[in-house]
This record gives C-alpha cells, sequence and structure tokens, in this order.
C-alpha cells in the first residue's frame, strides 16, 4: 500500500470505462487535477473505439503542465489484467476475440499501462483511502483494540462485482480471476450465478413478478426506488419485495466469502444508494444459522458476528465489542482483549467512481516503484 500518496507529485493518465461511455482526466497527489473529458465508447466498432480511447487520453496529456508516469485504469472482464489483453465483453463487443489494449496504449504514449477489474480497485481504493482507515480511526477513538487490515468490497449496479484487499496488498489472483463474486452460486436460483439475483436486471425481473398495478418493460431501477420510497406511482409492496430479494442473495453472497476472507465488508456501485431496503433482508441472510441434517442442532451462519455499520445501534455494538481479560496460568499477568470476533458491513465512503479513480492512481505508483 503506497502510504505517502497524498504527497505523491507523480500523474498518473485514468480511465473511467463504460459500455456507453468513456470518462478522461489524471491524478496526482490522490486527487484529479483534470476536469473529466467524456466520449461516447463506440462499444460496436473496434478500430472507433480505440482511436477514442487514444485520442481521449492524448487531450487529457495536453492538459497536463508534464509527461504522465503511467496509464492506469479498470476495464470490463474477463482479461488477462497483467498484460494488459482484454477478452470478449458482453457490454463492449467490439472487444471479443482478445485485444491487447494495454501494450496498444504503452507504444502509443511510451509509458507503462496498468489495467485492472473495477471491483478490484474499488476495494482497493476504499481501503487506501475510504471504508476500512474510517473504520479504524473510529475504533481507535472508542478505545478498542481491534484494528482491521483486510477488506472486502462488493459493488452493486448492472452486474455484481468484488475485490479484496488483504494487508494493504490487491489480490488479482493467479489467473486475473480473484474476486470474482458474480459466480458464486445462487441460492434462490441453484442452477444460475448469484448476478443473476444481484444487478439492475433482477430487480426489474422480481419487481415485474410482483408488480399489481402500473409495470412498465422501460421501468429503470431508479424509477423501483422511486416507488419504494413512495415518491412516484407504482406497486410499492412490489419494489419492497425486489429490493428484498436482492438483499437477501446479497447477505448469502457476503457470508460466502466472509467464510474465507476475515475482513470488513464495503459496498459501492448505483444499487447502493437503496441501502434502506435491502440491508435487513441482507443482514438476516448473514445471520440465519445452520441447521444438521436432523435438524436438532443449529450452527450460526458465520464464526463472526457481521454489524450494519450504517445503523446507529450496530455500529455503537461494532465499537463497542466485548472487552475482557485473560489469566496466564503460571502467573500473576492479566492479558487484555476483544472477545467478540465481528466486523462491520457498511456503504462507500468515497463513492465508487472515485474509489476506483484512487485504487488505480496508488496501484500505477506501487508498480512503478517495484520497476525503480
Amino acid at each position: 500500500m503506497q502510504a505517502n500518496y497524498k504527497e505523491d507529485s507523480r500523474i498518473v493518465l485514468t480511465l473511467d470505462a463504460g459500455g456507453t461511455k468513456f470518462a478522461f482526466s489524471a491524478m496526482a497527489a490522490g486527487d484529479q487535477i483534470v476536469e473529466a473529458t467524456e466520449t461516447p465508447s463506440h462499444a460496436d466498432n473496434l478500430d472507433l473505439c480505440l482511436r477514442t480511447i487514444v485520442t481521449g487520453f492524448a487531450h487529457v496529456m495536453s492538459q497536463l503542465p508534464e509527461k504522465p508516469s503511467a496509464i492506469s485504469f479498470a476495464f470490463p472482464g474477463p482479461a488477462w489484467y497483467r498484460e494488459g489483453i482484454i477478452g470478449d465483453l458482453g457490454n463492449l463487443p467490439a472487444f471479443r476475440g482478445g485485444v491487447a489494449l494495454g501494450p496498444m496504449l504503452a507504444d502509443q504514449f511510451g509509458i507503462p499501462v496498468y489495467i485492472n477489474n473495477d471491483g478490484d480497485l474499488f476495494a482497493y481504493g476504499e481501503a487506501l483511502g475510504g471504508f476500512l482507515p474510517e473504520m479504524n480511526r473510529h475504533l481507535m477513538h472508542a478505545g478498542s483494540s481491534r484494528q482491521y487490515k483486510n477488506l472486502i468490497g462488493f459493488t452493486l449496479g448492472t452486474g455484481f462485482g468484488g475485490g479484496i484487499v488483504r494487508d494493504g496488498e490487491l489480490v488479482i489472483g493467479d489467473n486475473s480471476a480473484a474476486g470474482e463474486v458474480w459466480l458464486l452460486r445462487n441460492a434462490q436460483h441453484a442452477s444460475t450465478f448469484i448476478e443473476e439475483s444481484i444487478s439492475i436486471r433482477a430487480l426489474r425481473r422480481v419487481y415485474k413478478e410482483h408488480c399489481r398495478i402500473g409495470y412498465r418493460d422501460d421501468l429503470t431501477a431508479k424509477e423501483i426506488f422511486r416507488i419504494a420510497k413512495d415518491q412516484i406511482a407504482g406497486d410499492a409492496d412490489a419494489a419492497n419485495t425486489a429490493f428484498s430479494e436482492l438483499g437477501s442473495a446479497l447477505g448469502e453472497a457476503i457470508a460466502n466469502v466472509l467464510t474465507v476472507v476475515d475482513g470488513l465488508v464495503v459496498i459501492g456501485g448505483g444499487l447502493a444508494n437503496a441501502w434502506e431496503f435491502f440491508a435487513p433482508a441482507m443482514m438476516q441472510a448473514l445471520r440465519k444459522p445452520y441447521t444438521n441434517l436432523t435438524g436438532d442442532q443449529s450452527v450460526d451462519r458465520l464464526e463472526i458476528k457481521t454489524f450494519d455499520v450504517e445503523d446507529k445501534a450496530g455500529y455503537d455494538s461494532f465499537l463497542r465489542g466485548d472487552a475482557r481479560t485473560a489469566v496466564v496460568p503460571g502467573s500473576e499477568r492479566r492479558l487484555s482483549y476483544d472477545a467478540m470476533k465481528c466486523t462491520g458491513i457498511g456503504l462507500t465512503r468515497l463513492g465508487t467512481s472515485k474509489a476506483v479513480s484512487l485504487g488505480a492512481y496508488v496501484y500505477a505508483l506501487n508498480e512503478l516503484d517495484k520497476t525503480s
């Protein structure tokens, strides 16, 4: 982890890549230093898409006081991120067949190019300057002995993404495939993957299944959210059911990852704004116990307690913990410790886009330092 990134003057070009538009900018010292330039992505035309990317970065470079040190950005997968090769993309079909985007940009601009998954960079950004350090600061101020080093990030939107940061290091995996949470098994529909229940299309599907009044095929996730809040006309019960089912699926996904990666959990993406509607079902799923085959024994879903830190009572319990002392046998010494194994689950502190950009920026600095 780059501890002093806020004092690092090196400039890194960034790109927020979506299926419909690209947004180009640059960062230094952890902040955006150039106003983002947005262009259509031209997702169906490879030559035009690549020209757009080159032109976008060149336009940003023309506004900089000096040559940037690197290019670093998130791009959808599947991809071979270390090699900078983009694979078959659903929302950017022009890249199907494999395109060496990173090497092309390195040849064009003469600087290193780093590409990663947006879920990975979101988690990394929140570990650097968002959720993780904020939780640790509050724990310290509360007098807790607990400090967290690991963070799991989830993004909820068009799809379901994830990333893992372990002790300050982004976990990418041997095949650039770590944190691909969208492929977890879907407990609600056992033959499908979890993204079928955690995504905008899932929200719209469940709303349609339960809607009794005023359904439209072009209804957006934001409109379903507003229906749930009684801000516009629609079936509020169906909207609440849609968010509840998403929350249940999300809770199961979080629990599965927490059994392997013991750390804090941060959630971002456009659907995260509906926290009030999906969080209760999410927490219920996290806390629902298992039973044995005969049904006469209950086992906690997780070894650790889970707290919704967006809820005051939950946050207070998370900070308070369970302070105890233990006697060292054969001596008069007593050791103080927190007997509560737990984690906090909450919303992005930086905002999803800013967290991704910060993650991309610091990732580039770290890679540059390894080769200097």
